[in-house]
């Protein structure tokens, strides 16, 4: 399982995002994860909303195996349901 997550410095929900991502990475063989920071390489908002294929109004924006999940809220859930994340 490969996961992207799109984001910015400074930005709170991206910082909690790869936390989450990191954790999954110690718990799990089959998780791994790529972060994109879109002002270092230079992609526009209008970049991410192609890539995503609707309107993007927030960061960070996470994929899943390719397929969009949404942002920290979306992820943190599909990782409680999908991936045992935070379980004992």
């Amino acid at each position: 399982m490969f996961t992207v997550i799109f984001g910015r410095p400074g930005c709170p929900f991206c910082v909690r995002a790869k936390d989450v991502a990191d954790q999954l990475k110690a718990d799990r063989d089959d998780f791994d994860y790529r972060y994109v920071d879109i002002q270092a390489e230079g992609i526009t908002k209008a970049d991410l909303e192609k890539t995503v294929g609707k309107p993007v109004h927030t960061v960070p924006q996470i994929f899943v195996d390719e397929t969009h999940v949404g942002g920290f809220t979306e992820f943190e859930a599909y990782a409680k349901e999908h991936l045992g994340l935070y379980a004992a």
